[in-house]
């Protein structure tokens, strides 16, 4: 598995280097010296990684990051040297991951350093996948030049529109909407490290990892999710149907970067007028902005928060549904999805879930059933964007809530088959007590 994902990692690397920019191993590399993109990304891989060590070894490599960047913070401020757009915290967080990683080649043997090797990896591997994800959109962007955005805002109408709905909410609460918003979507990586670390708490004292947690799920969406960019390529209605620049004016740090897109835009609509009901076909597009809009992968990885926070305590709970929530907002209010897009994200959520929980039961039928079920609804909300989206739209009152019920049905048939396992989980488990008994 190590080999197919650094395999993986230096296909990236050589296809953004065809287009001259460096890949998501150049860029890595690049934060061991230079600002990092995302401080709160790194500290929060170094929290991952933690979870292998005693309370004592957590304490030194906390103070041991927060004493790094205080040197490298001096050294920038003395040689003038900033930081050229990143944060001026997180490289002492890398270093004290690839520290571990030398102790635990070095200084440690048998389980001992293949324990401290999968916390290092488990670290990485959350890095790894936010640098893959962002050559990924460069990818999109540079060999999908036809969009099909008016495809998706036509079988949209199903739904009334809701983009340009909760937009238009957004616009009305001002800077301070935004911004909260803009913070809930920003920091989901973030928020998905504290699901977890309840879930992975007791690593240290068991000395094994749980046999499913939040991490693999988030990876795996991001490893297949990004495919379907690439077969159906969609910019979102913030760019296909505006300016591209209605909510980044006030706080956006990148926003400087991102050119106007109205040239390319069907038309300046969004989120005052909702778009016509005309006959939808493929549309150029810049060569700069992701087609990253089919499915929501940020609906995803919400979604996947939801899931693994209902067995914690009653505040994660809450936390895992106001994150789910605010984000469905965010990913609506900002412009950068479609209501569909965030069903079809949904969906497959629920699918690569009972996937990989499925796999690690043994496949039973129930699993089969429920992953082929949501395959099958995945497949055909994606074939009704595509090649229904007019008769969809001129019959929204049919149309709408046969996609909430497709979505529904994937919901429930989830939750009927989780909860068919537990119990047998739980009599397994008791079993297993009553043989170490004897």
């Amino acid at each position: 598995m190590a080999v197919t994902a650094l395999g993986f990692l230096v296909a990236l690397e050589i296809a953004a280097r065809r287009y001259g920019v460096p890949g998501p191993i150049t860029n890595q590399v690049r934060e061991v010296v230079y600002a990092p993109k995302s401080g709160g990304l790194l500290y929060a891989a170094m929290a991952l990684m933690m979870v292998v060590l005693t309370w004592r070894q957590r304490f030194v490599a906390v103070a041991t990051a927060i004493g790094i960047d205080l040197a490298f913070l001096v050294v920038r401020r003395a040689f003038d040297l900033g930081t050229n757009g990143g944060h001026p915290f997180g490289n002492g967080a890398l270093w004290v991951i690839l520290g571990c990683a030398v102790v635990a080649v070095t200084r440690r043997t048998g389980p001992e350093r293949v324990l401290l090797l999968k916390g290092v990896g488990l670290g990485m591997l959350l890095v790894a996948g936010r640098k893959t994800g962002d050559t990924w959109l460069l990818i999109t962007s540079k060999t999908r030049p036809m969009v099909l955005d008016q495809y998706v805002a036509t079988a949209d109408q199903a739904l009334g529109n809701p983009s340009w709905l909760v937009g238009r909410m957004v616009t009305a609460t001002g800077t301070i909407g935004f911004n909260f918003l803009d913070t809930i979507y920003g920091q989901l990586a973030v928020a998905a490290v504290v699901a977890a670390l309840y879930q992975l708490r007791n690593v240290a004292a068991e000395r094994r990892f749980p046999r499913h947690h939040l991490v693999r799920t988030f990876l795996v969406i991001g490893l297949i999710g990004p495919a379907f960019y690439m077969i159906f390529p969609v910019v979102g209605p913030l760019f296909a149907y505006g300016t591209g620049t209605e909510h980044w004016a006030p706080i956006s740090l990148w926003a400087p970067e991102m050119p106007p897109t109205e040239p390319w835009a069907v038309a300046n609509l969004w989120p005052q007028t909702p778009p016509p009901i005309t006959t939808p076909h493929p549309m150029p597009f810049d060569g700069i902005t992701p087609r990253n809009c089919m499915p929501s992968l940020h609906t995803a990885w919400a979604t996947a928060i939801f899931l693994h926070s209902r067995k914690g305590p009653r505040l994660l709970r809450y936390a895992g549904t106001f994150w789910l929530i605010a984000t469905l907002c965010a990913t609506l209010g900002f412009g950068y999805h479609y209501g569909v897009d965030l069903i079809a994200g949904v969906v497959f959520t629920l699918t690569i879930e009972a996937a990989l929980r499925s796999y690690d039961r043994g496949w039973d039928r129930p699993g089969l059933r429920l992953v082929a079920y949501g395959t099958t609804v995945f497949t055909a909300l994606l074939i009704s964007y595509r090649f229904l989206p007019s008769p969809m739209a001129e019959h929204p009152w049919a149309s709408g809530p046969l996609l909430v019920l497709a979505m529904i049905s994937v919901i429930y048939g989830y939750v009927r088959t989780t909860t068919g396992w537990e119990p047998r989980a739980a009599k397994t488990g008791r079993v297993e007590r009553q043989a170490e008994l004897v």
